[in-house]
């Protein structure tokens, strides 16, 4: 039988307690009264998942846009919750961290899971390095990758993290290599309730995949433009089409190239800023973004955008011109600075809007 919203499993523990329907409730007027500024806002999540309503309007992170609001079915959310269970095996009782804040759809989904499939779920403040217990073994965690990267060295005692929110550098998935737990990049938006895909990166544990591999019930197609279209009818009714260029593997596996906005078309040559961001990582070590920029003879010219750097212009383009695995096209034609780049509330870079600031001056 399928588990239902306004059910809380008997082996959900929050914080090492114990508690039910009600009991939790008490739990969120107290963090809503008393707690931080994050327990208010997770004790208003548990508020709204409490009550008798069936659905849950949540706020997207605005990476791609304004950040707008979308209306969730509950049971959509018990239903990604036990996709996710089923794909890594999670079992009433399992320990679970959870270290991200409640505003967005990943932050609630860590809560929704423990619900549903019974978890011991342990929740700390949701900084930059969060504090837990290193010493304690816990099964599963997601994080951001700057979460990831400031507490990679106290990560030995989780079996399986979960990675999201925005993009896993290069830098940091050489470090995952030689750590114990198990790592997965995440595919997924708040209108699919969190991922809907996983990929595993190489780690002690295991080695890399170049494709997402779908949860249970999801698979996909694409568009004309090679466009990933995501048919999720547990999780919502209508297929979703995204603006992602995909090289799909079969129904159930894809390899992500890049946003069809992002596409450079450059004398005739398309380019993906995406992955050849991926190849100047290992030569520019602030944050950077490639776009493209009107041009006379090559229609556009791909441009590069670096926030703060620390070596000269001159310095820079000696590094992009021994770069062995670029090709001709792949070198940007211009480099622009920038003191700051446009951000989302949760720290994510808008490209779109730090292009034109940059463009525009």
């Amino acid at each position: 039988m399928t588990p239902t919203y306004n059910k809380v499993h008997n082996r959900f523990k929050f914080n090492g307690l114990h508690f039910n329907h009600e009991e939790l409730k008490e739990v969120a007027y107290s963090l809503i009264k008393e707690g931080e500024k994050y327990e208010k806002i997770t004790g208003d999540f548990l508020i709204d998942w409490l009550n008798k309503e069936d659905f849950l309007i949540v706020t997207t992170s605005g990476s791609t846009g304004y950040p707008k609001k979308v209306k969730l079915k509950k049971q959509a959310m018990v239903n990604s919750a036990i996709a996710t269970g089923n794909f890594f095996g999670l079992e009433p009782g399992d320990k679970a961290l959870h270290c991200l804040p409640s505003h967005f759809i990943a932050g609630k989904m860590m809560f929704v899971r423990a619900l549903v499939l019974g978890l011991e779920i342990d929740f700390v403040e949701p900084t930059v390095q969060p504090a837990f217990d290193y010493e304690k073994s816990y099964d599963f965690c997601a994080m951001i990758p700057l979460q990831l990267k400031h507490t990679i060295n106290y990560i030995q005692n989780i079996k399986t993290i979960i990675v999201g929110g925005s993009k896993v550098t290069q830098p940091l998935i050489e470090k995952i290599k030689d750590c114990i737990p198990k790592f997965y990049e995440t595919y997924g938006m708040t209108e699919t309730v969190t991922h809907v895909a996983l990929r595993q990166l190489k780690s002690k544990s295991g080695d890399k995949d170049m494709y997402f591999k779908a949860l249970q019930d999801i698979n996909f197609e694409q568009d004309d433009r090679n466009c990933l279209v995501i048919n999720a009818p547990k999780l919502v009714k209508e297929a979703l089409i995204t603006n992602d260029i995909v090289d799909l593997k079969s129904t159930t596996s894809f390899k992500l190239l890049g946003r069809f906005d992002n596409v450079v078309n450059s004398g005739g040559v398309k380019l993906f800023p995406e992955q050849i961001e991926d190849k100047l990582q290992s030569v520019i070590k602030q944050r950077f973004i490639l776009a493209g920029e009107e041009d006379a003879s090559l229609g556009e010219k791909l441009i590069l955008i670096i926030e703060k750097p620390q070596d000269s212009m001159d310095s820079i383009n000696d590094k992009l011109n021994q770069l062995k695995d670029l090709t001709k096209f792949e070198i940007p034609k211009k480099i622009y600075t920038i003191d700051q780049f446009a951000e989302t509330v949760n720290g994510k870079i808008q490209r779109t809007k730090t292009i034109k600031r940059v463009l525009e001056n």
